[in-house]
């Protein structure tokens, strides 16, 4: 692996992390909507990651090897989550049912503030990673003027 399929791989994981960001945000933003496109609460989002594997013909020369190198990482798909819906009893709310239960997103703030402190993480580990790489390079242009 050379130094800028280093970079490529970190920059690809630093889209990977905005995203998860941006997502995380939005279920935030969206811990008390109540009522959401076609008029049922938010329901939490999730990014699915994948492996975006090396698919030159030398991966398929080397598929049984341990010489495989991965390309980084990629958005597979940003899923729903199915779990159910928050009951609240809030009798004066518009939304509320008969018996004066609202049905909440099934966003937990606690649960999305540790996922952002996550991604937040890995996106400054790449940007380290990231730095590192650009300072041997640095260095190895050094080397190379003496």
């Amino acid at each position: 692996m050379g130094l800028f399929d280093a970079i490529d791989i970190s920059s690809s994981a630093l889209t990977a992390q905005k995203t998860r960001i941006d997502i995380i945000s939005k279920n935030i933003a969206n811990a008390n909507t109540t009522r959401a496109t076609g008029g049922m609460p938010y329901r939490r989002q999730m990014v699915v990651f994948r492996e975006n594997k090396e698919d030159s013909f030398a991966h398929y020369l080397n598929r049984y090897s341990s010489l495989f190198r991965g390309k980084g990482v990629e958005i597979e798909e940003i899923v729903e989550d199915e779990s159910p819906y928050k009951l609240k009893y809030e009798p004066g709310h518009p939304d509320a049912d008969e018996n004066g239960y609202v049905m909440m997103p099934n966003v937990d703030v606690v649960v999305e503030m540790v996922d952002l402190i996550d991604a937040q993480r890995a996106y400054e580990a790449n940007i380290t990673a990231i730095n590192t790489t650009k300072s041997m390079m640095l260095s190895a242009l050094d080397i190379g003027r003496r």
